[in-house]
């Protein structure tokens, strides 16, 4: 079972972006530290600490581990893309 961090997400709502990163990956740090900075919900989980979630991603992103990589709750995904599309979708998608 993976373990979820979850970051910014009021008490009684659900995760509507899950970024699946590793903790050595400077993209990683770059996306989370903007969404942080704009207080933006979303919940974490390290494909080094999951096999299962590393073959995951590998499976959205034609057999490549490539991170960050988001799923969201409509179940679409994101590879590495700009905080400020992240951002865009979760509001989207809370609304």
């Amino acid at each position: 079972m993976s373990k979820v961090i979850q970051k910014n997400i009021p008490s009684g709502n659900e995760t509507v972006a899950i970024i699946y990163y590793a903790t050595w990956c400077p993209f990683c740090k770059k996306l989370i530290e903007n969404l942080d900075r704009t207080e933006t919900p979303y919940s974490l989980i390290d494909i080094d600490q999951s096999e299962e979630a590393g073959q995951w991603v590998e499976s959205v992103n034609d057999g490549n581990r490539v991170v960050p990589t988001v799923k969201y709750s409509d179940d679409t995904t994101a590879t590495n893309p700009p905080a400020g599309d992240v951002r865009r979708k979760v509001e989207e998608l809370s609304s």
